[in-house]
């Protein structure tokens, strides 16, 4: 690691630089990505974060998610800082650092670093000068039929039309593949956990569009007739074409739309910042959408349930934490219509599971233990839905301290499914429901309560989310996850998670459960729980029965119906 740290300070003193600074993102802004230039210099592993490397010093912001994984990861050549002091950085005042400005938005140099500091646009990534990973880019988009995805890719640029006259612009340029991939309906291969097609579109007033791609990824595209030859621009000769089209004026997205995008496009055209009008329209599924991913949760929890059922039950032999996961991947496998992991599993026993996003690697991992309390967060890409959940699971009688922390925790849970929309109609309100009981005995987690879900497409999906400064309205066919979390560094973690969507039945508007698997009953301190909540859980339970255990063996399903 010093090694390539080295390397890169080399390079300052060529780009009259005295700093460099590192994003997460690849340059379609995507969480999960073939490519990580931050863990190439840092080690660290999570899926937000920056970097900033000095001539003498090195630092790396992250968020509450992250901070013991961050110090163990990468606590030895990096100062590990909050979030929320970037902006207010005192060590890296009036300094000039590098970027690689398709790795940034304007928007995010304004917020953190111009106040500060001099910034410099350098056309070559450094990190890729150091190690320059090599990934297979051969994988083709495919369309999916109307049938899957409920709504024709016409009737979404009509949308989008409608939008760009009544906002008096000539073109909207949608800089994030997944949202690509939602008015096209189509999808890709180019993530590691997500079918994202690495491309833009350009969508004019007149509904005229153009995908900009490697073209030989829209082979199939073009052979099914989803698009036109014509409308398709190989991502090199992007520069050339913009100059070709005539009008006054773009909305770009100002949260994935990059300084080296926005300064060709702004070359000739006059620029409106918004944030792009497809995240919110993406967000509220359609029926045949919600009646995709129910059925996909059905695949799925039968899956945990038995994984769950395996790993209390049947398994004997001590295992660790890698050969879980590795378990639970099979009992996935299955099922012919599951693809691959929604992101990678995170199976942390004992005090790896306070490590809220703790990812067990074979040659470093931990053996799990009867007297550990289990955390296993997983999740599916699925044909056709995206599935996400966690369970927290013990093995012997666990002590009272830790019963009644777990009972906290479920408590906010079910206030959370149990929410009324027309009341509390914003994650804001939502996710102080949530944090409720723990905060009475001082207790509290740092993530989100909730984050928006995508279908067949992104785990992460916004603008929606359970946190406590979202104020999106909850609108009836989002998808949220809803966990609740504790987590006591080197002891234990908890976390419940279900995904739920939100459903109206007339005049009432409220949460729905998508996912069906039992929920630890030996960590339920039931004396905390009210009439209401033992209610919810016998329904809960009554419910998961009823879907999955027609597709359990007798002994997983007499074992569920105890849950009952």
């Amino acid at each position: 690691m010093n090694k390539r740290i080295n390397l890169l300070r080399k390079k300052f003193k060529r780009y009259n630089i005295d700093g460099y600074i590192v994003s997460k993102n690849d340059d379609y802004f995507t969480e999960y990505s073939k490519i990580n230039r931050l863990e190439v210099i840092s080690n660290f592993t999570g899926s937000a974060g920056l970097a900033i490397i000095l001539k003498n010093k090195n630092y790396l912001f992250t968020d509450g998610r992250y901070t013991i994984q961050s110090q163990m990861e990468s606590g030895k050549n990096f100062k590990i800082v909050n979030y929320d002091k970037i902006i207010d950085f005192d060590l890296v005042k009036n300094l000039t650092l590098g970027i690689d400005p398709k790795l940034f938005t304007y928007d995010q140099i304004k917020k953190f670093f111009l106040k500060n500091n001099k910034i410099k646009f350098i056309s070559k990534n450094l990190i890729d000068e150091i190690k320059n990973k090599k990934i297979k880019d051969n994988f083709k988009f495919f369309s999916l039929k109307n049938e899957i995805v409920g709504e024709s890719s016409k009737s979404k640029i009509d949308k989008i039309a409608k939008y760009l006259k009544k906002n008096k612009s000539d073109y909207l340029f949608i800089s994030a593949p997944e949202n690509v991939a939602w008015i096209l309906n189509i999808r890709g291969g180019d993530g590691p956990n997500s079918p994202v097609p690495n491309s833009r579109l350009i969508i004019s007033k007149e509904k005229k569009i153009i995908l900009i791609c490697k073209i030989h990824k829209t082979k199939n595209l073009i052979k099914d007739k989803t698009i036109k030859s014509h409308e398709v621009i190989d991502i090199s000769n992007f520069n050339k074409e913009i100059i070709k089209l005539n009008g006054k004026n773009f909305i770009i997205d100002n949260k994935s739309c990059s300084i080296f995008y926005e300064d060709v496009i702004k070359s000739k055209f006059k620029i409106i910042k918004r944030e792009d009008p497809t995240y919110l329209f993406k967000s509220v599924k359609n029926k045949t959408e919600i009646s995709n991913t129910i059925n996909s949760h059905i695949i799925d929890g039968v899956a945990l349930t038995k994984f769950i059922y395996w790993i209390k039950n049947i398994n004997k032999k001590k295992i660790t934490e890698v050969e879980a996961q590795n378990k639970l991947e099979k009992f996935r496998k299955m099922s012919k219509n599951y693809l691959y992991p929604s992101f990678d599993t995170i199976a942390g026993a004992g005090a790896n599971g306070a490590i809220v996003h703790y990812r067990a690697k074979k040659e470093n991992c931990r053996t799990i233990n009867k007297k550990d309390i289990f955390l296993c967060d997983s999740g599916g890409q699925y044909k056709y839905g995206t599935t996400d959940v966690t369970r927290t699971i013990c093995f012997s009688k666990p002590n009272a301290k830790i019963k009644d922390i777990f009972t906290k925790v479920l408590k906010g849970h079910i206030a959370v499914a149990n929410t009324d929309l027309k009341k509390d109609n914003t994650g804001k309100k939502i996710d102080a429901r949530a944090r409720k009981y723990l905060n009475k005995s001082n207790l509290d987690y740092a993530h989100g309560t909730g984050h928006g879900v995508g279908f067949f497409l992104n785990v992460h999906e916004g603008p929606q989310a359970i946190t406590k400064i979202n104020s999106i309205k909850i609108k009836e066919g989002m998808i949220l996850s809803n966990e609740p979390g504790y987590y006591q560094k080197g002891k234990f973690g908890i976390r419940i998670e279900n995904l739920v969507y939100v459903k109206k039945n007339k005049n009432k508007i409220f949460f729905k459960n998508l996912t069906l698997a039992p929920i630890e009953k030996d960590l339920i301190n039931y004396k905390l729980l009210n009439s209401k909540e033992k209610n919810y859980l016998f329904k809960y339970h009554l419910n998961v029965y009823s879907k999955i255990s027609k597709f359990l063996n007798p002994s997983e399903r007499k074992w569920l119906a105890g849950f009952i």
